[in-house]
């Protein structure tokens, strides 16, 4: 068996300078301050791709890891990424838009607290990616405190705790106990061929509705992007007593796709549930169902490198690409 270890940076990879933490770390210190060893039979390698802050992570560099991740399938059974952790569900979330069908396991993991540390987590945190990089099963996730989760749903929910990232609106896919894997669900993700769709149009902005935001606020805010994703309340709507902002984005989606996801954590939005939402969904907004606010704003990146047809995106949004949304969604009433 032979695994790959792809260093980008990131808190994992940091030791302190006169200004603070640093990613300059190699893989190869990374590897042996962990003590993380080949086991019998097995391989090892470790590539150094990027060595960056993960603020400073790029949509650019999805491509650059995402070209590196398809080109290793040939070569190996598990691959490893580590990552800062302030970007990787954007990350985690871009590469399974851009690298389809992977055949085998693709594992983001970081730290909070860096390997140079006392009592950093990255030891735990890399021991359980690697396990689960030997376990074969296909799919891009992420490995964080004992648990495995589907690369298109996490989010992180603690910026200074640990256990920082939780999986949303879907059960953790495993969890590594000891040196055992305890696999939890398999995810059903569409089948093919693996495949690399590289294009992205990162020109997309992400606005959070707050009570008081003006039509003529949002229009500016908007104007120079090709594609506007709509963190709304609860189920979703748009407000159009005493400031008609509805009638502000009934006017741009016709120009450019307007996506709406929800401020709360869990749920999803259902723009069919309440009269807001039904005038939303008149006015041309997209759904995004249950999707987390990073992978919907991923994929309307991904969807924007593609095509700029209004209809066509709202399309490809509505389509479960990489596990991002539930078939059967669940409705409480």
């Amino acid at each position: 068996m032979r695994i790959l270890i792809i260093g980008t940076g990131g808190t994992i990879a940091s030791a302190m300078t006169e200004r603070g933490y640093k990613a300059q770390l190699s893989i190869d210190e990374i590897l042996d301050i962990a003590g993380i060893k080949a086991g019998s039979g097995e391989i090892i390698e470790s590539l150094d791709l990027l060595s960056v802050d993960s603020t400073l992570m790029q949509p650019e560099d999805w491509i650059t890891i995402g070209k590196a991740v398809f080109e290793a399938f040939g070569e190996y059974d598990g691959i490893v990424i580590t990552h800062g952790t302030d970007t990787l569900a954007y990350t985690s979330s871009a590469l399974s838009f851009i690298v389809r069908n992977p055949p085998i396991p693709v594992v983001l993991t970081g730290s909070m607290l860096p390997i140079t540390e006392p009592g950093s987590d990255a030891p735990r945190n890399l021991r359980t990616a690697v396990t689960f990089a030997r376990s074969g099963m296909p799919g891009i996730y992420v490995a964080f405190m004992d648990k495995i989760m589907l690369g298109t749903r996490v989010s992180k929910v603690n910026s200074l705790g640990l256990n920082a990232f939780q999986s949303i609106n879907y059960p953790d896919v495993a969890y590594v106990k000891g040196e055992k894997l305890v696999v939890r669900q398999s995810p059903e993700l569409p089948g093919g061929e693996p495949s690399f769709y590289p294009k992205l149009n990162p020109n997309v902005a992400d606005i959070r509705l707050t009570p008081g935001l003006s039509p003529e606020a949002f229009l500016a805010l908007v104007k120079a992007v090709n594609g506007v994703l709509i963190e709304g309340y609860g189920a979703g709507g748009i407000p159009y007593r005493g400031r008609n902002l509805l009638s502000a984005v009934s006017g741009l989606s016709k120009e450019k796709p307007v996506l709406m996801t929800t401020q709360a954590v869990y749920g999803g939005v259902d723009l069919t549930r309440y009269e807001v939402g039904r005038r939303a969904l008149e006015a041309g907004v997209i759904p995004t169902a249950d999707m987390t606010k990073e992978a919907a704003l991923t994929k309307l990146m991904w969807a924007l490198g593609h095509t700029k047809n209004v209809e066509k995106i709202r399309e490809i949004i509505g389509k479960n690409v990489a596990g991002e949304i539930s078939e059967i969604r669940p409705r409480a009433f």
